[in-house]
């Protein structure tokens, strides 16, 4: 990965508006993974990830900035929520299990990325058994045709997607059932640790060519892999580039003298502060040492403050930035410039049924100003808010929606958002949609 930090923030831009501050942090956290890499062995051992806390309310992007960005250089990336961990001694999760779960998702995307690499001859293999199949079904329709001539037509036709829906019978791996066992939160899969002990069983099943040719380029590309190799990769990746965000980190951020069900908070951030430090976790695939992860945290902290956290832990999260609450402007970007903007999004779901939705500017900046003031006035929940003021504004027209219609456009003004969004600017009446 030799993205600058200016890159980084550019290409969060495409799916984030605003929280600069926040952009530059995580870009310049990840540019130093890459010069770290590019320094000599003992040095690396030296250099630990500056972990960063997010502070700032539900909804202006603090895990989607963390999802983006792990994304943007394929990183093992996985969100967990610091109050579904307990400490040592009470019955739930332990903290251990996020580093197991992280090493999960590496191994995820390191086979999915054998997977395509080996893609090209598990599918020329494949071809070779549907058409061998196929050949076998239509050998009454050969005729004259040398059966390597007629086997080319086949396979010219198959590839054009000619017989897609044809159902045909084909042999497949009777994979062990998983169970799945939860005692005191640790999740084992019966399937995943015995399922290469057990004999494989194969069973016969009727499925379309489409549905056939996918089951075995995943079969013949299992057995291209070579999974020690994939195990190692992973491991490797888990530790010198997973990312790991701990959201909701201020409510366990109170003190252990509480009482009742508060009793463990502290006690978790006990538990948390060796993994953050850098230990080792033992995990089904081997060893993972968690000094070079990056720990990125995040919490509205309306109540606690990131001083409530134990001193040792605070230490460990160095950089700390303050994300601030979405404006009119942001609104009106945020509907307008990302990839994936809210009004596109709506204009495709009702494009399936027909209609043409267009907003005029006027009406967007009339939604914005809307959303601002919702959340100024009550709570404070972000870029969902405009999930909320959307549904309500295009609910009469999503419903009417549907059915063998020609295509109708349909333009939404700032005089249509007023009158559908009237009930809601007198009196906050959202109760149907609150979240």
């Amino acid at each position: 990965m030799s993205l600058s930090p200016r890159q980084i923030v550019n290409e969060l831009d495409k799916y984030i508006i605003g929280q600069d501050k926040a952009k530059r942090a995580v870009a310049i956290a990840l540019r130093n993974r890459y010069r770290r890499s590019r320094l000599s062995e003992a040095d690396r051992e030296e250099i630990t990830p500056k972990n960063i806390i997010m502070k700032g309310p539900t909804g202006v992007g603090k895990t989607e900035i963390a999802r983006r960005l792990a994304k943007l250089v394929k990183a093992p990336f996985i969100k967990v929520e610091a109050t579904k961990y307990t400490e040592v001694g009470y019955v739930g999760r332990d903290v251990e299990s996020m580093i197991r779960d992280l090493v999960e998702c590496s191994i995820r995307l390191v086979r999915e990325e054998k997977m395509k690499e080996v893609a090209v001859k598990a599918e020329g293999v494949a071809e070779k058994k549907i058409v061998g199949i196929l050949s076998e079904l239509k050998k009454g329709e050969r005729g004259e045709l040398a059966k390597e001539v007629f086997d080319a037509k086949l396979l010219d036709e198959l590839r054009e997607g000619k017989y897609n829906d044809t159902q045909i019978e084909i042999e497949v791996v009777d994979a062990p059932k998983s169970m799945e066992i939860v005692p005191g939160g640790a999740e084992i899969n019966i399937g995943s640790i015995f399922g290469d002990m057990l004999p494989k069983k194969k069973k016969r099943r009727k499925m379309t060519v489409r549905q056939a040719m996918q089951q075995i380029i995943n079969e013949e590309s299992e057995k291209l892999i070579d999974d020690d190799s994939v195990q190692t990769e992973a491991l490797a990746r888990a530790e010198e580039q997973g990312i790991i965000f701990i959201d909701e980190i201020d409510k366990i951020a109170g003190k252990a003298n509480q009482g009742g069900a508060d009793v463990s908070r502290e006690g978790v951030q006990r538990d948390i502060l060796p993994i953050v430090e850098g230990c080792t976790v033992m995990t089904k695939y081997g060893a993972v040492k968690t000094d070079f992860i990056l720990f990125i945290a995040a919490g509205a902290f309306h109540i606690s403050k990131v001083e409530d956290l134990i001193p040792e832990l605070q230490g460990r999260f160095p950089i700390n930035v303050e994300l601030e609450s979405l404006t009119k402007e942001d609104f009106v970007k945020i509907l307008t410039q990302p990839k994936n903007a809210i009004t596109t999004q709506y204009g495709k779901l009702l494009g399936v049924d027909n209609i043409d939705l267009k907003f005029t500017d006027d009406a967007i900046e009339e939604i914005a100003a809307i959303s601002e003031d919702m959340n100024a006035t009550s709570e404070d929940i972000g870029a969902r808010r405009l999930h909320t003021v959307m549904e309500y504004l295009l609910e009469d027209i999503s419903f009417n929606a549907g059915g063998d219609y020609p295509t109708i456009e349909v333009t939404i003004d700032k005089k249509y958002v007023d009158e559908h969004l009237e009930k809601i600017i007198k009196n906050r009446d959202l109760k149907k949609y609150v979240l």
